[in-house]
């Protein structure tokens, strides 16, 4: 260390500042300073790398949004040390966003379905007209677009060809960027067979073409389900990398966006760097990367977070320590921690201290730490409400149940509360929409409820079955869910 340590205060304000708005990274756009690149993402923005599956909160919009900005994909390229990034030109090919310049929106996809167009022809007319088809430019409406292409297979092909070669003499790579994919249609099955069609064309372009790529940021659950939707889909497997998070990146990001500050507190961020040592700053000074051992190595992060929170979740060790303690509880059934809840549940620690003990000797307090999680757990059952509302309607009839929970005893609560009627009314709500401003992906199989366990395991929402069979739900769900379990974090009180 070359300067004494952040005071806590310092260390709660400072924790404050940098990680207020963590929980908004999907409808904010990336910048220098936010560019967290841990290590084990690299290999997902390898220009060859063709599907990168994660859950939601992991990354993928976040990465979606990175590579279609020059700028931080010249940054990208010089911390990964992935020279062809700055060789790209960069398409979009579905994302949040609406922007019928660019590829259909949800209520031209569920028309153009409804008529009988196949997935792959939609998803090839969006790859020609970011291609620059000119035929497709004196077209408005994507439903005419598609009915060109069908019509003229000759030129569509051509178009690809030659946007190939002239990118091989260029020495650039035409990159077509996917994300949002569980938005695309209402009906999970329809939602399979769209995500089937760009996987389709994306291993066309990978096997076909030398200078033509796609990017496809997808939910594990839908890559896998996608991929019985065409033949030689297996192969895609050898070309993903999937976005996760160990518990040394979850620290990482944490001392990056610390070392990062640039707001009002930008002072207390240079004591930060200058205290840890080892910062390279890029950028022109607009970003700081954190030291490896700051990145990467557990017990210099552990030892120095022992400088930010309670040495213990209790009275002794036995309680465990805070470094091992949060990520634990903020795992999902898979082991995947989201950063969006990791970040959350410090910044409310760090404001719940400063509100009910704000002369507490460290900066975060284990109970404060207890209230983060439980805020964080809102914070995912709200993902996870939205993009997939079918979940909640399955775990509201357990409400106020004890985790473990035997099958027979999900099923039958299930069958009291007539669960696959309330699905169907569900669906039908989405499917009723005209435009819906964001489509909400239902199950794959709503009248099959053992199969409905099944998806929520594969989901993360469920865990599998424990040796004596019964089911499970990690406390990243079942706090906010209202689901008790002997001995753990308490439901938030209403």
């Amino acid at each position: 260390m070359t300067e004494a340590p952040l005071t806590a205060g310092e260390y709660r304000e400072l924790i404050s500042a940098a990680l207020e708005e963590a929980a908004y990274a999907d409808t904010r756009p990336p910048t220098a300073h936010t560019l967290f690149m841990p290590d084990s993402h690299r290999t997902a923005l390898y220009v060859d790398t063709t599907v990168v599956p994660g859950g939601r909160g992991v990354g993928k919009t976040f990465w979606y949004r990175s590579l279609l900005d020059e700028g931080l994909r010249e940054l990208a390229a010089a911390e990964y040390r992935i020279r062809r990034l700055n060789r790209l030109k960069v398409h979009r090919g579905y994302g949040l966003d609406w922007l019928s310049e660019y590829y259909p929106g949800p209520g031209d996809l569920n028309g153009m379905l409804a008529s009988g167009e196949q997935p792959y022809d939609i998803w090839y007319t969006v790859l020609l007209a970011a291609l620059g088809q000119e035929d497709l430019r004196a077209l408005t409406e994507w439903p005419d677009k598609v009915a060109w292409v069908r019509a003229n297979p000759g030129p569509a092909q051509r178009t690809v060809e030659r946007a190939d070669g002239q990118a091989h003499g260029e020495n650039i790579v035409h990159l077509l960027l996917f994300d949002a994919l569980e938005h695309l249609h209402h009906d999970r099955a329809q939602a399979d067979r769209l995500v089937g069609g760009i996987l389709r064309l994306a291993l066309q372009m990978r096997f076909g073409t030398r200078n033509i790529r796609l990017k496809v940021f997808v939910r594990p659950d839908m890559f896998d389900a996608a991929q019985l939707h065409f033949a030689d889909a297996s192969k895609l497997s050898g070309y993903a990398a999937r976005l996760e998070w160990s518990r040394a990146d979850l620290y990482g990001l944490l001392f990056h966006f610390l070392g990062n500050e640039d707001g009002e507190l930008a002072e207390l961020a240079h004591r930060f760097r200058r205290m840890t040592g080892g910062w390279e700053p890029l950028a022109w000074g607009a970003r700081h990367v954190p030291p490896a051992l700051l990145r990467n190595d557990e017990p210099t992060q552990s030892a120095l977070f022992e400088q930010i929170a309670d040495p213990f979740m209790g009275a002794n060790y036995r309680k465990g320590k805070p470094y091992t303690w949060l990520p634990n509880h903020l795992m999902d059934g898979k082991g995947r921690i989201s950063p969006r809840s990791f970040l959350k549940a410090l910044w409310t620690a760090a404001e719940a201290t400063r509100t009910s003990c704000p002369d507490h000797g460290m900066a975060l307090h284990q109970e404060a730490i207890r209230k983060g999680v439980q805020e964080a757990s809102k914070g995912r059952v709200a993902e996870v409400s939205e993009d997939t509302p079918w979940v909640e309607l399955a775990i509201k009839p357990l409400e106020g149940y004890q985790v473990p929970i035997t099958e027979p005893t999900v099923l039958r609560l299930w069958k009291e509360a007539d669960l696959p009627a309330a699905l169907a009314r569900d669906s039908a709500r989405y499917a009723q929409a005209d435009t819906p401003e964001r489509v909400r992906t239902g199950p794959r199989h709503p009248d099959d409820l053992p199969r409905l366990i099944t998806e929520l395991r594969e989901l993360g929402v469920m865990t599998e079955p424990r040796s004596d069979e019964r089911l499970d739900l990690p406390d990243v769900y079942r706090i906010a869910f209202g689901l008790g379990r002997k001995g753990g974090v308490a439901k938030p009180t209403r």
